[in-house]
């Protein structure tokens, strides 16, 4: 998601191996993610979450 709110550093985002199991171990612990994406210019798929304090995190699959 865009937040325009966030000046400067926009999100983190962690590398994974494994993005279905990373997906399914944040799900099983009551975190909602949005869909998995690819991204069209690395092929890599990716997925957004927020933290705590409502901020967005990315993992996308190495």
């Amino acid at each position: 998601p865009s937040r325009p709110e966030a000046c400067g550093l926009r999100h983190l985002a962690f590398s994974v191996d494994d993005i279905d199991a990373a997906v399914a171990h944040l799900t099983a612990h009551g975190v909602e993610c949005e869909a998995i994406r690819v991204d069209p210019f690395t092929g890599k798929r990716f997925t957004f979450f927020s933290d705590p304090d409502d901020l967005p995190l990315e993992i996308y699959q190495q």
